[in-house]
């Protein structure tokens, strides 16, 4: 495994012996992970190089976990940085971890059918997992972290790393928050390593010291644990965790790629759409697009030797960079999503790159506007019913896939939530095609809202859903997440987070939603008639 890695170009750093991991790679399936904080409403390209080794692990048969770091991205990774993060509000936070897990599940639904397509046949040994770590964070307390992990961890090593000498030396200074962040990633790396088997952390090439710190933090409980039936009091070789990251993702010129560096590429399509995405890599130079194709696409090795052969034979057909635009959207955004970007670019320069043709244009443009954020999208548009998709208990609905989901973003007024039952509001976030609809979806349990913590079957920031079943009007409110968030499921992709408004922000933006006008029209023949019943009185 360690050889088709490094024939690629995944490894950089590795935190432990190398040699000693190729040979654990070999004789064992062993559990390795990938954590990426929610800091950002989506991935983006910088995030797919450890990704990407993951995706490969696990197409070869190795335990492959992305853990999305829901408790971590609180904190927020000081590594890198010489200022503080700035405090995101806490429905910014639960939008953002919503929305990538929804996007990292999608993304292994593709990584899964490009296996298949290269040739790699589902068997036994694919094995995978995509968790967060509020699952564990959040109900530890302080004296089991001390007692287990922190008489392990020395200050001076602490106080001599590089991100945390540059904080000091820069005058800003660093919060005990961020000075504990890497042992919160040990601990989820223990966590892990104790019941799940992982052996192996991956990160991007700003990760070495805190996959280092991890390292030595599970070498140190395992050895140390209080209960014996947990404790590796023996060196045991096959049981010793390792590490190791990826290259940091530049162009041939030096130019980096990312949130931090400012130029991140989306991968999220109501971000950056397929289109923009497939021109972006339709851009890579000569001179980077072999690289890119050995990082980003599941290609064998010696197709690629064969394209770029054809492309060095004549590179103004830029065959080499053709394909690599298709297969990273394939990856990111599905089959269908490459193939009409494809079809898209090949109308807009078919008579060369000086020659856009109408018909593409307009289809590019619409692309952007399904891309937009939740005021300029489709349901909340001047027209909200021209871009509903319905949901599955309409027989003649198209089928919604993780490939053709409407966006998941909208907004909603305040009254036509509080106060509103759930078919209503199934009404207004587009997910039923009527208030009709929405009784039958109820009726069927087949709509679903994510829990408020203090029900039973609480969120756990892992989306667990509880299925709607009842009509009352003031049960929507006890599902109101971090004080203006909703969201709600019809079927297996088609989600809504609505986040709420007051009616009079609504109106200034210029929104509308399905049932708005309606509700405003109730509303003032409601106040006429009782200012007529008034008028009358007096």
């Amino acid at each position: 495994m360690m050889s088709i890695l490094k024939e690629r170009g995944f490894i950089k750093d590795v935190a432990g012996d190398k040699d000693a991991l190729s040979s654990l790679m070999t004789e064992k399936r062993i559990g390795a992970y990938v954590g990426i904080d929610p800091t950002a409403p989506s991935l983006h390209v910088g995030h797919l190089l450890p990704l990407m080794t993951l995706f490969w692990m696990y197409l070869n048969g190795f335990h492959a976990v992305t853990l999305l770091g829901g408790a971590t991205a609180k904190i927020g990774d000081p590594t890198g940085r010489t200022t503080a993060r700035e405090q995101k509000h806490s429905d910014i936070h639960k939008t953002n971890m919503i929305s990538m897990h929804l996007q990292l599940k999608k993304l292994w639904v593709n990584v899964e059918s490009l296996g298949i397509k290269y040739g790699y046949k589902r068997d036994w040994a694919w094995k995978r997992a995509l968790l967060n770590n509020n699952a564990w964070i959040n109900k530890l307390t302080v004296m089991d972290w001390v007692k287990v992990l922190g008489s392990g961890t020395r200050v001076g090593t602490m106080l001599n790393r590089d991100s945390v000498k540059t904080r000091l030396e820069s005058g800003d200074g660093m919060s005990f928050s961020e000075l504990c962040y890497p042992l919160l990633q040990a601990w989820d790396w223990w966590h892990m390593y104790n019941t799940i088997g992982v052996q192996v952390q991956i990160g991007g090439s700003d990760q070495f010291g805190n996959i280092c710190a991890g390292m030595d933090a599970v070498n140190y409980i395992r050895k140390t644990y209080h209960d014996p039936n947990i404790r590796q009091e023996k060196e045991e070789p096959l049981m010793a965790p390792y590490g190791f990251t990826t290259p940091l993702l530049t162009t041939s010129s030096g130019a980096k790629f990312g949130k931090s560096a400012g130029n991140a590429i989306w991968l999220d399509p109501e971000m950056l759409s397929s289109f923009d995405l497939y021109q972006f890599f339709m851009r890579s130079s000569d001179s980077d697009v072999e690289r890119y194709l050995k990082l980003f696409t599941f290609l064998p090795l010696e197709h690629i030797e064969l394209v770029m052969q054809s492309h060095i034979q004549d590179p103004s057909k830029r065959v080499a960079q053709h394909l690599l635009a298709y297969e990273f959207v394939e990856l990111a955004h599905g089959a269908s999503a490459a193939k009409n970007a494809e079809i898209q670019h090949k109308q807009m320069f078919s008579q060369g790159t000086g020659t856009i043709h109408l018909s593409a244009l307009k289809e590019g443009v619409s692309q952007e506007q399904e891309g937009e954020p939740a005021a300029k999208d489709g349901i909340n548009s001047k027209n909200p019913q021209e871009s509903y998709m319905s949901p599955s208990l309409n027989p003649k609905a198209p089928a919604v896939s993780s490939q053709n989901a409407p966006s998941k973003h909208t907004v909603l007024p305040r009254s036509l939530v509080f106060g509103q039952a759930f078919p209503k509001i199934l009404h207004a976030a587009g997910l039923a095609s009527s208030k009709g609809e929405g009784h039958r979806l109820v009726m069927n349990q087949g709509a679903y809202v994510a829990s408020d913590p203090s029900q039973a079957g609480r969120m756990g920031d892992a989306l667990t859903w509880l299925p709607i079943k009842n009509f009352d009007p003031e049960l929507a409110k006890h599902f109101i997440l971090e004080g203006n968030l909703l969201v709600l499921r019809v079927g297996k992709w088609n989600i809504r987070m609505c986040r709420i408004i007051d009616d009079e922000e609504f109106e200034a933006q210029g929104l509308s939603c399905p049932g708005w006008e309606e509700f405003k029209m109730t509303q003032a023949q409601a106040k006429a008639a009782k200012q007529k019943v008034k008028e009358a009185a007096a």
